[in-house]
């Protein structure tokens, strides 16, 4: 029995079927699924620019399939925009504000099935998140990478932009060329192109079985995009005959999955955040140290930036996901028995790709020779970060300092720092209160690494938060400190110049401070105020938990 019989199956002159035959019901189809589709568009990012065709596309072949789609919209916001301003503090935020749209327009209107589109950050997992509450058919359709900017003989992306304003500030380009950057990075729609955190997420999505193959590295602007959508629609109303629902593919091996392929792939350190709140909203037990432990089997095989050479069109043209998942699989790194939504195994799905990458070219490599022996997203703990922080290691030569701290109680506080060269070779940058309680919300710390990079320093400075990275972020970064200093953590007893040790071969951080001291410091310590405290910020402040555990806002229900 389909959900949706409850209002389509009613009273036969009843109001809510006199409703939805104001909105194209006929005789004929009160008997079919109701699918809805959550349309993320915008023209406020590039990242969403191209859903309405998507969406249109989708409607158009669920119509087709025997299914009555139903449309509505969701939020986005762009962290590429809101980056380095107070704006960012709502990028989490908004990962929690699209979850709760979709389950209140899927559930209130008793929907048979959800086909959500997204391009940006956070509504890609904010989309996995309701998937995983209604536990109702449904299938994730992405927007697409964009395609690479170009300068000269360069690839850009966004991060170019980012990394050149410290390039301009450290004087190793002058004011044409930023500008020059500036105006080439972003060519069109899409997302932003390197394996930053939306490719990232859409490449998880695609392991976890709830999108289609290949679909994850699509480029927005190319007719393949589009006819995946189409396709996409089709197993969803497949998948409702089937009874194929997301709890059914959301598993302790799927995720498992996941995470092999985020390594394999150079993945952003948002990946752990959201795979964490997908599992424990899901009734999945994963935690913070399943990261760690994958991370030590399974090398880094795709030279992609942030860190590499390559963007995720490149990618999609050596094989895409489907390649990277094929090697890793031979390997027995990866469990061949978990479903997808076409009802199909994995090993199924990749039973024709090849067992070696194409010969003619490097953007994926052999496992036999790899770029890093193991993954790139380390998990450290120590008396910085008793329950863990993530450290990005990609790209880093020596990822192992210990230096004086430079304490900043806010990013603004912190770049103004760098950009004024007031950070030097071996100082160990300390960036707090911007947790998810203490900012609130987590921001992105893009603008100073992109700026520690732009000023030839990301080799020496370590720069460590109880905020987040953009996938765009590299160097010897460490992020997603907990407990944040809002709560009572360890980082927020740092004081200016102590000596703090991050390694990441010992899987360390470590204020190198006596117990006796820090005891003394943790007795004086005295909770900050709260930033906000209305609207949707003091909301989110009240309710969320630890990053640990996917910095989730429905944490009282487990």
């Amino acid at each position: 029995m389909l959900r949706s019989d409850a209002i389509t199956q009613g009273v036969q002159r009843s109001p809510n079927r006199a409703m939805l035959r104001a909105v194209g019901f006929g005789d004929d189809d009160f008997g079919k699924p109701i699918i809805g589709i959550a349309n993320g568009y915008s023209t406020i990012t590039p990242c969403n620019l191209g859903l309405n065709d998507l969406t249109r596309r989708a409607e158009h072949a669920a119509q087709a399939a025997g299914a009555m789609p139903q449309t509505f919209g969701t939020i986005t916001v762009s962290d590429g925009i809101s980056m380095g301003t107070e704006g960012m503090k709502y990028s989490l935020v908004s990962r929690e504000v699209i979850a709760d749209s979709i389950e209140t327009a899927c559930n209130a209107q008793s929907m048979d099935g959800l086909l959500a589109i997204g391009g940006c950050d956070k509504n890609m997992p904010g989309a996995m998140l309701a998937m995983a509450r209604m536990n109702i058919p449904a299938i994730f359709v992405y927007g697409g990478t964009i395609k690479p900017g170009r300068l000269g003989p360069c690839d850009l992306t966004v991060v170019s932009a980012f990394e050149a304003v410290g390039q301009f500030s450290g004087g190793r380009i002058d004011e044409e060329q930023l500008t020059a950057i500036e105006k080439n990075a972003c060519p069109g729609a899409g997302s932003c192109g390197g394996m930053f955190t939306a490719n990232t997420m859409s490449s998880a999505f695609e392991v976890l079985g709830l999108s289609l193959p290949y679909s994850s590295t699509m480029a927005a602007e190319d007719p393949e995009k589009a006819e995946s959508a189409a396709r996409s629609a089709e197993v969803l109303v497949e998948a409702i005959a089937k009874d194929i629902r997301p709890r059914d593919l959301i598993t302790r091996e799927a995720l498992e999955n996941a995470i092999a392929v985020i390594m394999a792939v150079g993945g952003s350190t948002n990946s752990v955040l959201h795979l964490l709140a997908i599992a424990r909203t899901a009734g999945v037990p994963l935690s913070i140290d399943d990261f760690e432990r994958i991370r030590q089997r399974v090398p880094v095989i795709c030279d992609l930036k942030p860190s590499g050479r390559y963007v995720t069109v490149n990618l999609h043209q050596a094989g895409g996901i489907p390649q990277v998942m094929k090697l890793l699989l031979d390997a027995g790194l990866l469990h061949g028995d978990c479903r997808t939504i076409e009802g199909k195994t994995i090993r199924e799905v990749l039973a024709d790709v090849p067992s070696e990458p194409p010969a003619d070219q490097d953007v994926i490599r052999p496992l036999s020779n790899p770029l890093y022996a193991r993954g790139h997203l380390a998990i450290l703990k120590g008396n910085l970060a008793v329950e863990g922080a993530v450290a990005k290691i990609s790209g880093v030569k020596t990822p192992v300092i210990t230096g004086p701290a430079r304490v900043f109680e806010s990013e603004e506080s912190c770049l103004e720092a760098i950009l004024a060269e007031r950070i030097q070779a071996g100082d160990v940058v300390v960036v707090r209160n911007e947790g998810p309680v203490g900012g609130p919300g987590m921001r992105e710390m893009l603008s100073p690494t992109a700026a520690i990079i732009g000023q030839g320093l990301g080799e020496s400075v370590a720069l460590i938060t109880d905020g987040r990275f953009s996938g765009g972020s590299y160097g010897l970064v460490v992020g997603h400190v907990a407990p944040e200093a809002a709560v009572g953590g360890t980082i927020g007893l740092v004081q200016e110049g102590d000596s703090i040790t991050v390694d990441a071969h010992q899987l360390l951080i470590q204020l190198n401070v006596p117990d006796e001291e820090l005891e003394r410091r943790r007795s004086s310590w005295v909770r900050p105020a709260p930033r906000y405290r209305t609207g949707v910020l003091g909301k989110y402040a009240r309710l969320v938990g630890s990053s640990s555990q996917g910095a989730l806002t429905d944490q009282d229900l487990f």
